[in-house]
């Protein structure tokens, strides 16, 4: 008779950077660090510890612990002031395999290995927080004395509009056009804002600047009065047809005047207090890669030499205190010298110019000092796209230390939250940003398993669509560049400012405003599948992210349609519901804001997974198929065992939700979950 001796169970492996496994999490230079290792009982001969670098190379960890499934093993370290990186070997007889962030594998690449970074450490009140994103011309009028008019000023070949029916659609060219959005209207709305589970406020940007989605600074010193508050009106609009600015007397006053710009500013202080008093945070968007040809640094439009108080810009003299701001490429074409850089040739953007500017430098580390310090003391920057900052990458990444050692000693629990698409991994070793907005680890694996869309809706890929072999793949290959306490702070989006909205993704068509028309991006669409998002949203580790509208079912393709109004009135009360139930289940359950993550299951359009920490535990399974199915849900690689029960918290389907609890009981490390058609199911155990 021929034994056989019992395999590596590798499905039974598991540590991470969490505090199931590692404490302290986020350690300083000096400390004493305790890694932990799972795996089955009695199923190893050794664990070893491999520290990248080290003459150590391997050191055997001590088994420290036991229970009826697993061993624990555990290695002390104490870490120095540089940053380092390990993994693991697990041996059973002739048998064995690594262990890194993508799990057990024969193929153990640095780039793949567990990191610390001494003393970096992310805000704790932003790890699982939710947040929501305003884009506040969209959101509410709560002030109509400062909307824009008509034609009060020329920008980008229009007049600019007031916009007096709030539910038009969006137009093609929509930069100029104004629906009286303001911060009035987000203070009216905090009791839904609050209510709805948010933790923190993201603004898209609200400094001076001419343009309704305002990426394009005129001031970074003041508020706008279009968002704030408007003492001294006076001068006139443009007459129809009219394109030159200096007879914008209007606008000249409203966006210069210093009554307005400090007005708008004590408003925005005490709107922050507020916000602050109801338990809340904010995060601003700050745009240092370009700023605006309306900026008063250049003055393109000669408002501010109109207005007669400030200097003259570098467009206007060749003499002005602002000319090492811009790059230009003529020497003899002022005044107006349009010769200067613009971020991707455009004229409107015009690119600023560090490296020939320390005053420029030093102007913009104190923007970044003045906004999270008193009286306002807002709680971070996301950057706009940080990566183009500057002419070269070395130059790039020394501004970004320095913009973080300037943001922290003003506010130490300020978060810096990037913009960024790609590996972000140059810029999250702990000396730059603390984050990112979660394209490639969060909103593209998502949208591609759920809808085979392009995040855009300008392209389908069917052979992405339920592939939850694929999603995890990208899933853990896109975290892995991250360390875990940046993971736990990024900002999950199923729909931004930038892409069209989820709901609209759901009908799984290409197009956009110009080539389907708005009222398409309405068409087909699947609250189903969009439920399953949500559910996923509000149980993968990181921060979610409610883009405005989207818990009340606003469609809309990309920009400018994504950009739609906040449908006052007409919302979808269900769907908001829906998101107050999610947003609770995210608070309550510790497993959804701090747990280590565990893939159980990924077939076609299926993946399910598990999140626990301590007594925590969950699981979570989406049956994105248009038909029902029955699962089993090997819940015994989360520590469950026979006889323990979990507990439904949330089944979502096509035509709704279920919030009613159900018990499962574990039995041959399993539970046996029916799942309807385009369904999502959040289990956890009754000690959440």
């Amino acid at each position: 008779m021929c034994f056989q001796a019992e395999a590596l169970n590798r499905e039974a492996l598991f540590t991470d950077e969490t505090e199931n496994f590692r404490f302290p999490t986020e350690p300083e230079a000096g400390d004493d660090v305790y890694l932990r290792f799972r795996t089955a009982r009695n199923n190893v001969d050794y664990v070893c510890y491999i520290e990248d670098g080290s003459s150590l190379k391997e050191a055997v960890m001590e088994k420290t612990d036991s229970d009826g499934q697993f061993d624990y093993y555990e290695y002390k370290i104490t870490v120095g002031s540089d940053k380092l990186s390990y993994s693991f070997k697990v041996v059973k007889g002739s048998e064995f395999c690594y262990y890194n962030r993508l799990g057990a594998t024969m193929d153990n690449q640095e780039s793949f290995h567990f990191r610390i970074a001494p003393g970096f450490s992310t805000p704790d009140w932003a790890k699982g927080a939710v947040m929501y994103q305003i884009y506040v011309d969209r959101f509410c009028n709560g002030d109509p004395a400062n909307d824009v008019v008509d034609n009060e000023y020329f920008y980008i070949d229009q007049n600019v509009e007031h916009v007096s029916d709030w539910s038009r659609y969006p137009s093609q060219m929509d930069v100029g056009c104004f629906y009286g959005g303001d911060l009035q209207g987000v203070w009216d709305k905090l009791d839904y804002i609050q209510n709805l589970g948010v933790d923190v406020i993201y603004f898209n940007p609200i400094f001076v600047s001419p343009s309704n989605h305002k990426y394009d600074c005129q001031d970074y010193d003041h508020i706008d009065p279009h968002y704030g508050v408007i003492v001294k009106d006076g001068g006139e609009p443009l007459k129809s047809g009219a394109t030159d600015n200096r007879q914008a007397t209007k606008y000249m006053v409203r966006s210069t005047a210093k009554e307005n710009l400090e007005a708008s500013d004590a408003f925005f202080a005490r709107f922050v207090e507020e916000v602050h008093r109801r338990g809340m945070k904010i995060i601003l968007d700050g745009v240092f890669n370009h700023c605006g040809s309306f900026n008063k640094w250049l003055d393109g439009e000669l408002l501010y030499q109109m207005s007669g108080d400030y200097e003259a810009g570098a467009y206007v003299s060749e003499d002005s205190p602002y000319h090492t701001f811009f790059k230009f490429y003529k020497d003899d074409a002022w005044p107006c010298n349009d010769s200067y850089d613009g971020w991707w040739g455009h004229s409107t953007l015009p690119k600023l110019n560090y490296e020939e500017s320390p005053k420029l430098y030093e102007y913009i580390m104190n923007i970044a000092r003045k906004w999270v310090s008193p009286p306002y003391n807002v709680d971070g920057w996301r950057l706009d796209v940080a990566a183009d900052l500057g002419h070269s990458s070395e130059y790039n990444h020394k501004f970004w230390r320095d913009f973080r050692s300037a943001v922290k000693e003003a506010n130490p629990k300020a978060i810096v939250l990037a913009e960024h698409y790609g590996d972000p991994s140059s810029w999250l070793a702990g000396d730059q940003w603390d984050t990112v907005m979660n394209y490639d680890a969060f909103m593209e694996p998502v949208t591609w398993f759920l809808t085979g869309m392009e995040k855009h809706s300008d392209e389908s890929n069917p052979s992405l669509y339920g592939d939850g072999e694929s999603f995890f793949r990208s899933m853990n290959y896109h975290m892995s560049r991250m360390m875990t306490n940046s993971v736990m702070v990024a900002m999950n989006e199923l729909s931004n400012h930038d892409h069209s909205r989820f709901l609209t993704r759901t009908n799984r068509t290409v197009g956009r405003i110009s080539t389907k028309g708005a009222k398409a991006a309405s068409e087909g669409v699947n609250y189903g599948v969009f439920r399953e998002a949500v559910l996923i949203q509000m149980t993968w580790p990181g921060a979610p992210t409610i883009y405005y509208g989207d818990e009340a079912g606003v469609c809309g393709w990309t920009d400018p349609d994504n950009r739609r109004t906040y449908p006052w009135g007409n919302e979808n009360l269900e769907l908001i519901e829906f998101h107050k139930y999610m947003t609770g289940l995210h608070h309550r359950i510790a497993a959804l804001r701090r747990g280590s993550l565990k893939q159980l299951l990924a077939g076609r359009q299926l993946i399910a997974y598990g999140r626990f920490c301590g007594d925590s535990v969950c699981a979570v399974i989406v049956n994105n198929r248009a038909a029902e199915r029955d699962v089993q849900l090997p819940v015994w690689q989360l520590g469950l065992a026979d006889g323990d029960t979990l507990v439904r918290h949330m089944l979502t389907y096509e035509t709704g939700y279920n919030v009613g609890k159900i018990n499962y009981e574990v039995a041959d490390g399993q539970v046996s979950v029916f799942m309807p058609a385009n369904s999502a199911i959040l289990l956890a155990t009754d000690r959440v």
